[in-house]
């Protein structure tokens, strides 16, 4: 199976950045024909405080409804390509409260996994800048995990990337590869990017799939940057794909081959699981 990480430098313009997404998704597709296809995390929105956010969020439907423009983007673009599109994530419409959530669609354009982030960006960077995501955000409650082209995939985003034990969770609901579509800031991706990813990789034995935003943005005044370089790590931990500065697009093809023999050799879930102790 082979799957394109899509890189972008979104803004506050909805309409600019569903532009670009088609763009880079159609030419992803025409250069390397992948089946699965990955965007950056709130690909429809960065920046612009809160009352952009709330402009970009959308009402998501009941299956088999109709959405709102970012929604059926993704249906779109799954269905004219006949491919999978995990759609990062947008912002969701909850009522009292906005979700960062993930959609996936399958070639036919219907909606197969939904899934909110669980753990919430909290804190305060090395140069003092506070993101503070649940003030305005509510928390998700539940792991997600699909089914494409035979193989488990299990959804998160982003700041889930610090937290290991939610990667064992989607490895021991059968995870073979794991999306973590992102913002991260400049600061601590170009300290931690890389280096979670593939921790997260070696640990749970998955496949990691980083879609990532990169570039500068405007936030309330304040110019901010996100890190990029959207990258595929394979189960042993090695980066098999990494996108450069810039937008634009990485693939990789995923092996079950690989994945089977990483977990056979070295069986860590058997062994955490007849090992198991309080800590």
């Amino acid at each position: 199976m082979r799957v394109s990480v899509i890189q972008m430098n979104q803004g506050s313009d909805k309409s600019a950045n569903l532009d670009q997404a088609r763009r880079l998704v159609e030419a992803a597709v025409a250069a390397d024909r992948p089946d699965l296809v990955s965007l950056p995390e709130t690909w429809t929105n960065l920046g612009g405080g809160r009352e952009a956010r709330r402009l970009a969020a959308e009402r998501l439907p009941a299956p088999g409804g109709t959405g709102g423009e970012a929604y059926e983007t993704l249906r779109g673009l799954a269905r004219a390509h006949r491919i999978h599109v995990h759609g990062g994530s947008i912002i969701e419409d909850g009522g009292e409260k906005l979700f960062n959530t993930t959609l996936v669609f399958d070639p036919e354009g219907r909606e197969i996994a939904r899934y909110r982030k669980i753990h919430l960006f909290d804190i305060t960077g090395p140069d003092g800048t506070g993101y503070r995501e649940s003030a305005l955000y509510g928390a998700g409650e539940a792991l997600v995990t699909f089914e494409a082209g035979g193989l488990t995939f299990g959804c998160t985003i982003c700041y889930d990337i610090r937290f290991a034990e939610h990667y064992i969770a989607l490895r021991r609901l059968g995870a073979e590869a794991i999306l973590v579509p992102s913002n991260f800031t400049l600061q601590t991706g170009k300290d931690h990017w890389e280096v979670l990813m593939r921790a997260r990789a070696i640990e749970s034995q998955c496949w990691i799939i980083a879609a990532a935003s990169w570039g500068q943005y405007e936030e309330r005044g304040a110019t901010r940057f996100v890190y990029g370089h959207s990258l595929i790590a394979d189960p042993w931990g090695h980066v098999v794909a990494k996108a450069s500065d810039g937008t634009g697009w990485a693939t990789a093809r995923l092996d079950p081959a690989l994945t089977a023999r990483v977990r056979r050799d070295m069986p860590v879930l058997a062994h955490r699981d007849a090992r198991r102790v309080a800590l």
